[in-house]
């Protein structure tokens, strides 16, 4: 199968194969991302506020905090999920004020307290709402978080060497956690894109290597059927047992050469192979000497190969009885095709006129004839 056959048969390309697993490893890490920061803010941040609200400065200003940080965490959650973009750096403003609010209405001595909630939270949320950014601006925010920290440090008068490696180490741990699930997630997306993308590409490889055995396969055993049919006559001719001036010898020679011809303009890579092997044939009859009229009407669809022979060998069984005239006739549509040719009365009729069947490929034929016309046709439905 060519590039363009897979294109209108609506099968997916490696890359698009590789961007759904790429699309679909990303979306968990964000439901996992997503999961973390709200887990930690309900099960963890609550109940510290809850716990603490006696001893906080003035406890509503924590909780106003702590409901900036669920709105903040909402907007961002739905936008990552939905995959929509967010004002970002009010988003951050509000996450910041919010976190420099729970240092400043905290107790001295409850900085590395779990009643300053803010702290071990920061970065989760700024993880949701920078998801899309650089992690050069993750670690950027972050770093005003930590310089939040250290200033009210500072104004509580912890500079002991105690309390600036408790700093470090609270830094430390509420710092690297959400780099490394941003950098692992970016990681993930990109190994997921490139194995789909190997995985997709060989199976598009092996596919397209056993469409075209099995075309070959069909091609040699229907160029064989083709050649022993030419053979037979051209054997009679020579051997004198067919006469040349025979209109019965003449049709079997045309219909021989007609199958042969659309036989080889199958093999062609065309933009539309059933046109392209039916103006093979029509062509042929034009060298006969017949006017041939081709009318095309509508877009054909992709067809598989089997189903354009069966459309097509009927019509070239009729051009080959055409004496004077034919009018051959496309009309496509998303789900049907119709394929006609008319001609006038045969000094030699098919003995297959007036007959009607179908095959297993979605085709049906039809073919009547009088003392006017001969007509033929088939068609093609979707499945």
């Amino acid at each position: 199968m060519t590039g363009g056959a897979a294109a209108r048969d609506g099968s997916r390309s490696p890359q698009q194969a590789a961007a759904i697993v790429a699309a679909t490893a990303d979306r968990a890490t964000r439901i996992a991302a997503v999961v973390i920061a709200f887990g930690w803010h309900l099960a963890i941040n609550l109940p510290a506020v809850l716990g603490s609200w006696s001893v906080y400065r003035w406890p509503w200003a924590e909780g106003a905090g702590w409901l900036v940080f669920a709105a903040v965490g909402l907007v961002a959650a739905y936008a990552l999920l939905a995959d929509v973009p967010v004002p970002a750096w009010p988003l951050l403003a509000l996450l910041l004020g919010a976190d420099a609010v729970s240092f400043a209405f905290v107790p001295g001595d409850l900085l590395f307290h779990a009643a300053n909630w803010g702290w071990g939270t920061l970065g989760w949320f700024v993880a949701l709402v920078l998801w899309r950014h650089r992690i050069a601006a993750l670690i950027g925010v972050l770093a005003a978080g930590a310089g939040i920290a250290l200033v009210a440090l500072l104004a509580a008068g912890a500079t002991r060497a105690a309390d600036l490696s408790r700093f470090g180490m609270y830094v430390y741990g509420t710092v690297t956690l959400p780099i490394i699930l941003v950098v692992g997630a970016h990681a993930l997306r990109r190994l997921a894109t490139g194995t789909a993308g190997t995985a997709a590409a060989q199976t598009a490889l092996d596919a397209e290597q056993s469409a075209a055995v099995l075309t070959r396969r069909e091609r040699q055993e229907r160029l064989a059927l083709v050649s022993r049919t030419a053979g037979t006559v051209l054997a009679e001719l020579a051997d004198g047992r067919a006469d040349p001036a025979d209109p019965a010898v003449r049709r079997r020679c045309a219909l021989a050469a007609g199958r042969l011809r659309r036989l080889i303009a199958e093999a062609d890579d065309a933009p539309d192979p059933l046109l392209h092997e039916l103006r093979a044939c029509a062509d042929l009859t034009e060298r006969r000497g017949l006017a041939v009229e081709f009318v095309v009407v509508g877009e054909l669809p992709a067809l598989p190969v089997q189903a354009r022979r069966q459309l097509a060998d009927p019509l070239v069984a009729a051009l080959a009885t055409a004496r004077d005239w034919a009018r051959l006739t496309v009309v496509g549509g998303p789900d049907e095709v119709v394929v006609s040719v008319t001609t006038g009365p045969s000094a030699d009729p098919d003995p297959a006129a007036d007959t009607s069947g179908s095959d297993g490929h979605g085709v049906e034929w039809f073919s009547e004839h009088d003392e006017e016309m001969v007509w033929t046709q088939t068609r093609w439905r979707a499945t």
